[in-house]
């Protein structure tokens, strides 16, 4: 009895770490963003055109890694538009977002319409051009450690480790405390001599190579394809995780860990012939979502610039 409950706590640890990867690249990418002053709302349509040139760079290439870098890329570039709309034109952040967020998404189907035959999905990545499972085989069959850690992939353990160096580079660094005072209070940290406009860039353009990574972990791991539902809402979700941590990486981490381990509880229990409809149960992830943000957003203090477009000004 006890080692069944053990079994099935860490089949759901398994699963919850699986589904938060995505999130926590996303949500580090917010972090970024929004340290330096920039709200990101576009976190979703960065993570979708992620995805997809994943996948399809994936399929075609059949390198996991160039995949995934190329993922990244990717989402840069609309990190690139998001930035040059909102820092250069000093654009409303939120709106700028909403359409990175449309455009992500029509993109992604009109490249995929045009590489894979007029399709909506990409063609499956072989399962030997999936990312890389490090821990697969090392641990004795039927053992705890098995059943978490068999078939996590490559993108999982980097995930972790990209949130201890985000860490590092905000608390730690000349550079992240600099990014941090552009986002608490950019007037004077211009008149410090701190480009203002080059480390929001950075930042923003950051924020979407992370929420392409997060995209490209969907795609090239979980699933082996791209497709319209594949994020569908991940983003927002990753966005929630980013406010419920309170703007810090670690924060987001267990923010993300909480939502991953929604999505592991309802992947569990789809297994299960329970008379619960099982649009219910996929729904729980969202729900914990909603009462997240209902319960504790107003707890959470945002860096003091966040959102508000710094305009330079004239020594005359």
């Amino acid at each position: 009895m006890i080692e069944t409950i053990l079994s099935n706590l860490a089949l759901i640890l398994g699963t919850t770490l699986m589904y938060s990867t995505p999130l926590i690249y996303t949500s580090l990418g917010g972090v970024l963003s929004e340290n330096s002053g920039v709200i990101n709302i576009g976190l979703e349509g960065m993570m979708v055109i992620g995805a997809f040139i994943g996948a399809a760079i994936g399929y075609y290439v059949g390198n996991p890694w160039i995949a995934f870098i190329g993922a990244g890329v990717a989402g840069g570039l609309f990190g690139l538009l998001h930035a040059f709309a909102c820092v250069t034109f000093g654009a409303n952040q939120v709106v700028s977002g909403i359409a990175i967020n449309f455009l992500g998404a029509g993109i992604a189907l009109f490249l995929s319409r045009m590489f894979f035959e007029g399709a909506t999905m990409t063609k499956s990545i072989q399962l030997n051009n999936k990312m890389p499972r490090p821990l697969n085989g090392v641990f004795p069959e039927g053992s705890l450690l098995k059943i978490i850690f068999d078939n996590q992939y490559a993108t999982v353990y980097l995930a972790f480790i990209m949130v201890l160096l985000i860490w590092f580079f905000l608390y730690k660094t000349k550079f992240g405390l600099r990014l941090r005072s552009v986002g608490e209070h950019p007037t004077a940290a211009d008149t410090l001599g701190i480009n203002v406009m080059g480390i929001r860039y950075f930042a923003v353009i950051m924020s979407g190579v992370f929420a392409g990574f997060g995209g490209a972990a969907m795609s090239l791991a979980i699933v082996s394809n791209f497709r319209p539902t594949l994020i569908s809402g991940h983003g927002f979700i990753a966005l929630a995780a980013m406010i419920f941590g309170k703007w810090k990486p670690q924060g987001a981490m267990l923010a993300c860990l909480l939502f991953g381990g929604a999505q592991g509880v309802a992947v569990y229990l789809g297994q299960f012939d329970i008379n619960i409809p099982s649009q219910l149960i996929s729904m729980l992830p969202y729900v914990i979502t909603i009462v997240v943000l209902v319960g504790f957003v107003g707890k959470s203090a945002a860096p003091a610039a966040d959102g508000i477009p710094y305009e330079k000004e004239s020594k005359y």
